[in-house]
């Protein structure tokens, strides 16, 4: 049984890779990487290390060639460019007879209106076209995007939203790590949508729990998306990415990541990591 991970050189991929090589021997694993030398030390403990481009889709063929299962982890870049690329993935896949399809999705991807949601829809149409058994893993949203916000608080400022009472299911990225490790390994997971999300928290609710961290109350500032991207836009961010984080803020608002499910715990075995506890983590890795 040969397994591969794509995007093995990112966050996600290289935790993903970490959590499989506990179970599974470094002779079953194989991964896909558009640089193949910046995962040198992972072929140096036995993985199989590919060349594969989402761009090129002749190198997907040669990296996705006899893989039993595989994890298509998202890509990054604006929804025309992931479109496309996703869609290259999953027709090499089909093209290499790969035999599971495993995909790092959205919450809720096939209902939602996030901006965000078209290359998700995109791919788990294309898997579903091609009729090999599959899981979508709608990953809702990662506590660790709330990073720039806590180094805001942490420099002085407040935290700024225009959520307003929208609520996220927010979880560590090593949690979102580990469930698709447990799918891509494992067996019975055939033709499974599984909703990843933490217990839904407003914005409120998130600073509350920074605040009891920290042991000193987050100012939580209510804004209007026009504020906001000025307010982003003063702090840095550049002008293309305005719109992207002003339009999670609404998706949040409008309530696309507010998504209750118990399929995170089914997968891990166990409870998610409690809300302070994970941010007590991250705020020690900022020290």
């Amino acid at each position: 049984m040969k397994l591969l991970v794509t995007g093995a050189t990112g966050k996600l991929g290289r935790k993903v890779v970490e959590n499989l090589l506990q179970t599974v021997p470094a002779s079953q694993l194989a991964v896909s990487v558009r640089n193949p030398d910046k995962a040198e030390d992972l072929r140096a403990g036995g993985v199989d290390v590919r060349h594969g481009d989402f761009d090129v889709p002749e190198t997907l063929d040669k990296a996705f060639a006899g893989i039993d299962r595989l994890l298509i982890i998202s890509a990054d870049g604006d929804n025309e460019t992931r479109i496309r690329q996703h869609t290259n993935a999953v027709e090499a896949a089909a093209r290499a007879k790969v035999g599971f399809i495993a995909y790092t999705s959205l919450g809720n991807a096939a209902e939602s209106k996030l901006f965000l949601a078209p290359p998700h829809q995109a791919a788990e149409q294309a898997i579903l076209k091609t009729g090999i058994p599959y899981s979508f893993l709608r990953n809702n949203w990662y506590l660790e995007n709330e990073i720039p916000s806590i180094q805001g608080f942490l420099a002085g400022a407040p935290w700024v939203t225009s959520a307003e009472s929208g609520k996220v299911g927010w979880a560590l990225q090593q949690e979102y790590a580990e469930a698709a490790a447990a799918v891509l390994a494992g067996e019975g997971h055939e033709n499974t949508v599984y909703e990843l999300s933490g217990k839904p928290l407003t914005q409120a609710e998130l600073v509350t729990a920074l605040g009891d961290v920290l042991g000193k109350e987050v100012p939580l500032q209510q804004v209007d998306d026009e504020q906001y991207a000025d307010i982003m836009k003063q702090a840095g961010v550049p002008e293309f990415a305005l719109p992207i984080v002003v339009g999670i803020q609404q998706g949040i608002r409008e309530g696309q990541l507010e998504i209750e499910s118990q399929d995170f715990e089914k997968l891990l075995g166990r409870p998610l990591t409690p809300i302070a506890k994970a941010l007590d983590q991250i705020v020690s890795g900022l020290k």
